[in-house]
C-alpha cells in the first residue's frame, strides 16, 4: 500500500471494478475529444466492458491495477502490468502502465503522481527493469507529469487519415 496524507493508493477489488470501467469509459472519452479521428468513442457499453475487462485482471501476478481512495473515496486508478519483449515497439522486457486516470473533480491534487509512484514502484517489486508509458499529444499535463517523474519521450506515432487523401485524389 501506498499512501499520502490524504491518498491511500490500493490494489483494487471486485468492488472497485464497476468504477473503474466508468473511469476507463472518460478516459477513452477525454482522448476521442483530444482527437476524433485517431481515438475511438466510448458507447454504451464501454463503461460494462471495461469493468468485466478489470475484473478478469484483478489477481493477476504480472498486473497491477490500483484504485486511489481519498477521503475514502475512490478518486482514480493506475493500470499497468510486466510484459516481455516487444519486437513491434522495438523493446525489452518492461513494466507497461496502460492507463492512469484521476476523477476530473479530484486532479491537480497529487494523486495522478501517487498513483504514478505507486504503479512504478509495484512494477519494480515484480522485476521491471524500465518502465513504458504512452501519452495523448495533446495531453501536454500527463506528460509534464510523466517528464518530472523521471520519463523521457523515446518514441512519437504519426497517424495519416486515409479518407481526407482519397478524397483529393
Amino acid at each position: 500500500m501506498f499512501e499520502t496524507m490524504r491518498t491511500r493508493i490500493r490494489a483494487a477489488t471486485a468492488e472497485d471494478v464497476n468504477l473503474l470501467g466508468q473511469y476507463g469509459a472518460a478516459l477513452m472519452q477525454l482522448h476521442h475529444d483530444w482527437d476524433r479521428q485517431r481515438f475511438i468513442a466510448p458507447g454504451p457499453r464501454t463503461p460494462a466492458m471495461y469493468s468485466t475487462y478489470f475484473r478478469s485482471q484483478l489477481g493477476k501476478a504480472d498486473v497491477i491495477v490500483l484504485a486511489a481512495e481519498v477521503d475514502g473515496a475512490v478518486a482514480g486508478y493506475v493500470y499497468a502490468g510486466l510484459e516481455g519483449p516487444d519486437y513491434m515497439a522495438l523493446r525489452g522486457p518492461a513494466g507497461v502502465i496502460h492507463d492512469i486516470f484521476v476523477d476530473e473533480s479530484r486532479r491537480r491534487q497529487g494523486i495522478g503522481r501517487t498513483l504514478l509512484c505507486a504503479g512504478v514502484e509495484r512494477l519494480v517489486d515484480l522485476g521491471a527493469t524500465q518502465v513504458v508509458l504512452s501519452s495523448a499529444h495533446r495531453n501536454a499535463e500527463g506528460q509534464r507529469l510523466f517528464a518530472s517523474a523521471g520519463f523521457a519521450p523515446t518514441m512519437v506515432e504519426m497517424t495519416l487519415q486515409l479518407a481526407p487523401l482519397r478524397a483529393r485524389m
